[in-house]
């Protein structure tokens, strides 16, 4: 009987076990106005949902507009969001049953942090720590740590790529205990995982992320927090700069690693120069970078840090050099980058930059950056060879200083004959005259000199070969200003430059001109001045000093137009061109008063009076004003007789009709100028419309071309169209009031005497047939139709002759 009880009751227990077995856990029960998260399963929504019922999202969260989105609810007890596929569409659904009841539901996000203890809100993602760094894991699950709380807390695993490729869940801390981050509850919107000991990390950057752990559901389906790097490195301190070797005037930057936010002793050690200004320094300004200028003090334990810099310190005569020292303070990253600066005077050797830790003196870094001089360079636009006062563009590089120093060297120049300043030859570079030019950024510099303006300072720059030098400091090494002896330690280039004196040269014009002709006088002002003067004398005219402009090749023009030569007199006239040489200024001037409307100014500023002289007396006057020994003008002149205006037709001769042949003729217009030509038939006129126009010759256009005493002109003409006649010749210039005409004869050619009319009556045999038949054939002779053409064509020829007699 017992023992039929006692197996009842194993019975019993065993069928309770197998039921607790296949029961489901504990559903969350979800309220109305509850919030749930994807991929969540065994939600009770049995309060305000039956099964089968819908959850709907809608347009701005409005039942009354469209439908978004729906989730069925299959069981209302155990409602499964890992079998719906929410295609991102998290918010407020509503009970499509009674629209008074609603769910929130969202994304189960985390966002991970790796920071510094001491200073939580400092983020050492993509920065570097020391071993002696600790740190704390940060993780922002906002909506999951408000909502999903007690019993239903998610919770995360934090998995850490090494720097050997492995992924750990767990760091020893110096004492070899594991710092295990598994099961991490977000039981808060921000949680941390505190104090994490990294001491006993290899060196070299580390992953880390934040991965689902619980529920089952986020750890197979929700998204893992995003990854954070950082680098553990590989000494408690160091210091890198990012140039090992650097143009002095340049500047470069030192980066120290040390523990986060921590106070260093920054400083250039001593490199036995004699003067503070040979070391670089610590450019000032910078954020955590308190420059020191007197000893270090300790700042925490023992003084042996401290004691260590200032023994190391840069002295000039035990005196510690400004700005070559400084406290820094690291970021939270555990770095601090410093700009040193150099200028043209920091020796150029190699210098060493180190770091201590204060709290230790045995912790320390240094780098090595050498220090080399610049270069200068110089040239000179063109071939290196000018004309007294023009500008001549000098240019180059300095790698070396700031400011470029322009001193030239040449015969006689400088009281002690070692370089005067560009701008005033009367300024020694010994006493510290110089062309200063700044440097741009691109290491270049530019300098335009204009050669003209130096007659402006009482100096004097004669043709010849002369040297410009450009240095990179004004003093050498011993403080003297820098010339041509003394450029010690200095970096320079020299450039040699030849100046020629400037020349005018003119065309030319021509010994004859004839009026109503246009007169060009040009010429060419080597120099680059920006004008020359025109004189011009003549028979009652006076043209005093017009100004013709010079072209960027040195060319010049200037003319009289057509109506100007028209209306002079003929004569001879004198032309003088003036040239104002190197200072571009003219030292004989027209000067005209009321009373004077002809007088001139010379170089010393007398005045002259050419209205009472002739015009070559004119022109001699200005001539011998120029010629002063104060008058530094060159020029040149010139004469050419005005005449009237003429064209001449060479004799042409009679002319057959057929006949190709040319007509020419001489005139004193210039070259270039179009002629008009009209070859016209003496029977030109009107005529009736029955009868035929007797009209024929040639017209065209030439034009003058240069010839030995005159000028010369032609004119092709084909009379194979002509008829026998008498010709006019008309020549016309087109633009200066000139004509001149002529005649010549066209007949009849050898070819109009048909040799057929005249051959039977030499040659033909029938001299003995008239004998016998012509009394029974023509009782009376009479002329041939042949010999009547030939007597019309004699009596035409008789008629012109006595016609042109």
């Amino acid at each position: 009987m017992k023992s039929t009880s006692k197996m009842m009751v194993i019975a019993a227990v065993l069928l309770l076990a197998a039921a607790m077995l296949v029961m489901p856990a504990s559903a969350r029960v979800v309220a109305n106005g509850g919030t749930v998260f994807d991929y969540e399963t065994g939600l009770n929504l049995s309060a305000f949902v039956a099964n089968g019922d819908q959850l709907a999202k809608y347009t701005d969260d409005d039942p009354t507009k469209g439908q978004i989105f729906s989730v069925p609810v299959a069981n209302a007890t155990a409602f499964d969001l890992t079998q719906i596929d929410m295609q991102g569409n998290y918010g407020t659904y509503f009970h499509v049953q009674n629209l008074t009841h609603k769910i929130y539901i969202r994304d189960p996000t985390v966002s991970f942090n790796a920071v510094l203890q001491d200073d939580v809100t400092s983020s050492i993602a993509g920065k570097t720590v020391t071993k002696n760094t600790v740190i704390a894991f940060r993780f922002d699950a906002t909506e999951v740590g408000t909502y999903l709380t007690g019993a239903d807390v998610a919770t995360v695993n934090v998995e850490i790529v090494t720097p050997g490729g492995g992924t750990i869940r767990q760091i020893n801390n110096a004492t070899g205990v594991p710092q295990v981050f598994m099961d991490l509850r977000l039981d808060a919107p921000r949680t941390y995982f505190n104090n994490i000991d990294i001491s006993q990390l290899e060196a070299g950057t580390y992953t880390a992320k934040a991965v689902w752990a619980t529920p089952q559901g986020f750890a197979d389906y929700a998204t893992d927090s995003n990854s954070v790097s950082f680098t553990v490195a590989s000494k408690e301190i160091s210091i890198v700069s990012n140039k090992e070797n650097v143009v002095r005037n340049n500047p470069f930057v030192v980066t120290i690693t040390g523990d986060s936010k921590t106070r260093y002793y920054l400083y250039i050690k001593d490199a036995s120069l004699t003067a503070a200004n040979q070391y670089p320094t610590i450019k000032p300004g910078q954020p955590d970078v308190n420059i020191t200028n007197v000893a270090f003090v300790p700042l925490i334990g023992p003084a042996a840090a401290a004691t260590l810099a200032n023994n190391e310190r840069a002295k000039i005569g035990g005196v510690i050099v400004n700005s070559t020292g400084a406290i820094v303070n690291t970021t939270a990253g555990g770095t601090r980058s410093v700009e040193f600066g150099t200028t043209a005077t920091t020796d150029d050797k190699t210098f060493t930059i180190k770091i201590v830790d204060p709290a230790d003196a045995s912790k320390y870094d240094e780098v090595k950056v050498k220090v080399e001089e610049g270069e200068v360079t110089i040239t000179a636009e063109g071939a290196g060879s000018y004309y007294l006062g023009e500008e001549v563009k000098l240019s180059g590089t300095n790698t070396d200083s700031d400011n470029v120093y322009l001193f030239m060297t040449g015969p006689n120049l400088g009281t002690d004959l070692n370089g005067v300043a560009l701008n005033n030859l009367s300024r020694d570079a010994s006493a510290g005259n110089y062309v200063v030019r700044a440097v741009e950024s691109d290491d270049t510099w530019e300098y335009r000199w204009d050669t003209a303006a130096l007659s402006g300072t009482g100096s004097i720059l004669d043709a010849g070969t002369y040297t410009i030098y450009a240095t990179s400091n004004n003093v050498d090494s011993n403080g003297a200003f820098v010339c041509k002896n003394r450029l010690s330690d200095v970096k320079y280039q020299t450039f040699s430059v030849v100046f020629k004196a400037p020349y005018l040269s003119l065309n030319d014009i021509g010994a004859v001109v004839a009026k109503g002709d246009e007169l060009k006088i040009t010429g060419v002002a080597e120099g680059k001045p920006d004008q020359v003067r025109v004189w011009i004398f003549g028979k009652n005219y006076r043209n005093l000093g017009a100004t013709a402009t010079v072209e960027d090749d040195g060319s010049f023009e200037y003319t009289l137009e057509r109506a100007d030569t028209q209306a002079l007199a003929t004569g001879q006239y004198f032309v003088v061109v003036q040239h104002p040489m190197t200072d571009g200024i003219f030292n004989v001037i027209p000067s005209p008063t009321a009373s004077q409307p002809f007088r001139i100014t010379d170089a010393q500023g007398n005045a002259i009076d050419l209205g009472s002289l002739a015009a070559s007396e004119a022109a001699t006057a200005v001539v011998e004003a120029l010629n002063s020994p104060n008058c530094d003008d060159t020029y040149r002149k010139v004469s050419f007789t005005l005449e009237e205006a003429w064209i001449r037709i060479d004799a042409i001769g009679d002319k057959a009709v057929g006949d190709k042949f040319t007509i020419t003729g001489t005139t004193n217009l210039a070259v270039g100028n179009d002629l008009i030509v009209d070859v016209t038939s003496a029977s030109f006129a009107a005529s009736t419309k029955d009868q035929a126009t007797s009209f024929s010759g040639s017209s065209g256009t030439v034009v003058v071309a240069e010839g030995t005493d005159y000028n010369t002109w032609s004119f092709a003409v084909d009379a194979s169209s002509f008829k026998a006649d008498q010709y006019s010749v008309k020549v016309e210039s087109i633009d200066a009031d000139v004509t001149t005409s002529t005649t010549f004869n066209v007949l009849e050619g050898v070819a109009t005497t048909v040799p057929a009319t005249t051959a039977p009556v030499t040659t033909a045999p029938a001299t003995t047939v008239p004998a016998t038949t012509a009394p029974a054939t023509t009782p009376v002779s009479q002329p041939g139709f042949g010999a009547l053409i030939s007597l019309i064509g004699l009596g035409a020829v008789a008629f012109l002759v006595m016609r042109r007699n």
